[in-house]
């Protein structure tokens, strides 16, 4: 199937449909295989204290109004639903907490995500891994044991996964990427292993796709200007249409792995062989 490429809208519509539009069109017109939103029920994932604390935003004076503000209710959410089907990409979410899990069911959503942060929340891989969709697990801010743990749960349930390797900073630098990790957990896991990245630029993604990322996840933006703790670490139009093509370039020229001579090499050793004859 090759390399599948995520594009992760995450927050970066700002709670926007005119501009979640947008992205889903630039998403399939760069020709990625699906985008991803992120769900919150804001009064699960966050304590009173916190929510009623002071923070500037586009939406007001507080913390609690800048997350409602960012968040999609399921009207929206079916409009999106409409909106990927029409534009022919899947459309998915990670849930931050067991009742976005269940508003997610809503939809008929082919895939489901565990965010990195997530990755402990044990009673959530319980109830996504008894879903048995298909599942990207990112393991930014956990340690192998934590993955462990997760992969078990997911294997006792029978359900069908792939890790994802992570260093959830934003943006990520290069001297923190370690993408020799791809390798050790496909070693260690026997699964397939996937990469989200967080990085500005495009060449840890290709270096990831090199080592056999079965799948690549990064941040898109119509605008890395734009208002947001994510935008700084997203890809922009022009990056995005050039990333996508040339990740499936490398998915391609790695091949198999089988020695071989092909058929177009043998007149080309028949003729720098002639005076070994």
């Amino acid at each position: 199937m090759g390399i599948f490429f995520i594009a992760e809208i995450g927050i970066n519509h700002n709670g926007d449909l005119k501009i979640c539009k947008k992205l889903i069109d630039l998403a399939s017109s760069a020709g990625c295989n699906a985008v991803k939103f992120q769900k919150r029920d804001i009064e699960t994932v966050y304590s009173k204290e916190y929510l009623d604390s002071f923070r500037e935003s586009p939406w007001g004076k507080t913390q609690r109004d800048q997350k409602m503000g960012i968040e999609f209710n399921e009207n929206e959410y079916r409009e999106i639903d409409n909106y990927c089907r029409e534009k022919k990409i899947e459309w998915f979410a990670s849930a931050w907490d067991l009742k976005s899990q269940e508003f997610l069911n809503n939809f008929n959503c082919k895939y489901n995500k565990i965010a990195s942060a997530m990755l402990v929340n044990i009673e959530l891989l319980k109830k996504v891994a008894e879903e048995k969709k298909h599942t990207f697990i990112s393991t930014g801010l956990s340690t192998l044991k934590d993955i462990e743990i997760a992969v078990n749960i997911f294997r006792e349930r029978k359900c069908p996964f792939e890790l994802m390797h992570c260093v959830s900073t934003y943006p990520l630098k290069e001297k923190h990427a370690n993408l020799k990790t791809i390798n050790t957990l496909r070693e260690k896991f026997k699964c397939n292993v996937g990469y989200s990245g967080h990085e500005s630029g495009l060449t840890l993604s290709y270096a990831a796709a090199a080592l056999g990322a079965t799948s690549i996840e990064r941040h898109i933006t119509l605008d890395r200007a734009m208002y947001g703790t994510d935008q700084a670490a997203s890809l922009s139009p022009p990056g995005l249409r050039k990333i996508v093509p040339q990740i499936k370039k490398i998915s391609i020229a790695l091949g198999d792995g089988v020695k071989r001579m092909i058929e177009e090499e043998k007149p080309i050793a028949k003729k720098l062989r002639a005076h070994l004859i």
